[in-house]
């Protein structure tokens, strides 16, 4: 019963996107279907082949070696934050170190491998394959895979020729698809507190939602004439066109690493605290009355259509509701412990997929603010006046990604 409305659901959430269509009569059906049929291979694949979780788990245990690696360096600094198990003196590791700390390391080898010349070759060519395999304009295309790997606004600092190139409508489309990004140097953290076998699975098929879900909300009809690729990135040149030293390189990837760890705890403890500010003031008109439950509530109709008894949306719906307050992070630091012990298999599937990706009320503001950087004031209005858009766009990717992967794992 509960796979059947599971099935259902992800019916459901398609039907939404195609409701809320800006132009029904450009959405390009049989793309859909191709991408849709895709995903739904990939989560087969990863969730019900011993090859597939042997590859995904391989993937999460790399991640995980690299946290752990990376925890040497912060034992050389700060002995005492670390266990004894990785060297340190700590009783027990807080949230900063087990999950932000590790980033100082895994960001510049991540910037290392595009300085070399690695990672853009992967994204090219997984790129110009998916625009093949999905009919899709090969930008948008190259995008979601770039986003895969380097993150939302890295992604468009990146690609600031490409945006002011293309129409307003298309750089809309980014912006949306830009909601489901996560970041390749960050899912060490994440498989820190959730399982990385599903974090890892989540990557690939928000990927192609992201694409399924911006041809429903916004098509756009491109010409062969606009179906270029205007730059492929520049990373590790200086303004001359020259390649930067590499040390000096390096030098600026540590130091953006830095201001990532802060920004994230910044973020955080801000949003944290501010969800804790309204929850009491809500509470001052009705004391069971909170952010969370106010969108739980909203949220428990389509946790239902995920594939859960009453009460089991019921508790999925309030994470979701925190994850869209504040971020990911916040959620997966509460339901850690939960997760792995507590939670159904379904549940922890469904759960631990939606929180992986950057869908938030502060992404919408970090996605403005970089466009507003790198285009004309028209895109960029058309852009700021589509926040709706934009939320519903990363929901939406969240929720199918969910609900496909669900389909598998019970």
């Amino acid at each position: 019963m509960y796979l059947a409305i599971n099935a259902v659901g992800v019916v459901v959430f398609l039907i939404i996107g195609f409701l809320f269509s800006k132009n029904k009569h450009q959405i390009h059906w049989r793309s859909i279907g191709i991408m849709l049929t895709l995903n739904l291979i990939l989560a087969w694949f990863f969730t019900s082949f011993s090859v597939g979780q042997d590859a995904v788990k391989a993937a999460a245990d790399g991640f995980n070696w690299l946290v752990e690696v990376s925890y040497q360096g912060i034992v050389f600094a700060l002995p005492n934050w670390v266990t004894p198990a990785f060297g340190g003196t700590s009783k027990s590791m807080n949230f900063i170190t087990s999950a932000l700390l590790p980033v100082l390391m895994i960001v510049p080898l991540f910037d290392i491998l595009t300085y070399i010349g690695v990672l853009p070759w992967i994204i090219k060519w997984i790129g110009r394959g998916l625009s093949f395999i999905t009919g899709q304009p090969r930008f948008e295309s190259f995008f979601a895979v770039e986003m895969m790997f380097l993150g939302n606004t890295e992604v468009l600092a990146i690609s600031g020729i490409q945006l002011r190139q293309m129409r307003a409508e298309r750089n809309l489309t980014l912006a949306m698809m830009s909601m489901s990004c996560v970041t390749a140097s960050i899912l060490g953290a994440y498989t820190q507190m959730v399982p990385g076998q599903f974090v890892l699975t989540a990557v690939p098929i928000n990927v192609i939602n992201a694409i399924i879900v911006t041809n429903l909300l916004n098509p756009v009809q491109v010409a062969a004439e606009e179906d270029t690729i205007a730059t492929v990135g520049t990373e590790g040149q200086a303004d001359n066109g020259k390649r930067e030293p590499f040390f000096s390189f390096l030098g600026d990837s540590i130091l953006t690493a830095g201001r990532l760890t802060l920004i994230i705890v910044a973020n955080v403890i801000a949003f944290v605290a501010l969800a804790a500010l309204v929850d009491k003031l809500l509470g001052l008109i009705w004391q069971p009355l909170s952010l969370e439950s106010i969108l739980g509530v909203i949220m428990f109709p389509f946790a239902w259509l995920l594939g859960f008894p009453v009460h089991q949306a019921w508790l999925l719906s309030q994470d979701m509701g925190l994850k869209l307050v504040t971020n990911e992070f916040v959620v997966m630091g509460k339901v850690a412990g939960s997760v792995v012990n507590g939670y159904t298999p379904h549940l922890r599937a469904v759960l631990t997929v939606f929180l992986t990706s950057f869908a938030n009320f502060g992404t919408t503001g970090m996605i403005i603010g970089a466009f507003k950087g790198l285009v004309d004031k028209e895109k960029n209005d058309l852009i700021a006046k589509n926040v709706g858009y934009m939320l519903l766009s990363g929901i939406l990717v969240s929720l199918l990604s969910a609900g496909i992967v669900g389909l598998f794992v019970w």
